[in-house]
């Protein structure tokens, strides 16, 4: 049986992640509030903004950058970045 956590973006019960996506009490709080569901599209998300940005993921700026993001976007805030020419798919 899958493990279901009430998802913080969709506002739901849905299938949890397996595992914390990083050690610490962050990595936890995301596991017990995030559905896979919703990490799989921040990493898309995420992957797009870096590109877009061509952001260095390594420099401290760039991971408070992400940080702040992932944040907004798990809390569905209307300010998250968008990739310029980005269009909400339907």
């Amino acid at each position: 049986m899958t493990r279901q956590v009430f998802c913080r973006k969709y506002k739901q019960e849905l299938e949890g992640l397996d595992f914390a996506p990083f050690p610490g009490a962050k990595g936890q709080e995301l596991f017990e509030t995030v559905s896979k569901q919703a990490w799989q599209e921040w990493l898309k998300h995420q992957t797009t903004l870096i590109n877009e940005k061509r952001l260095n993921v390594f420099e401290p700026d760039a991971k408070k950058f992400l940080e702040e993001q992932r944040e907004k976007f798990f809390n569905n805030d209307e300010s998250v970045e968008k990739a310029e020419g980005w269009t909400e798919q339907k």
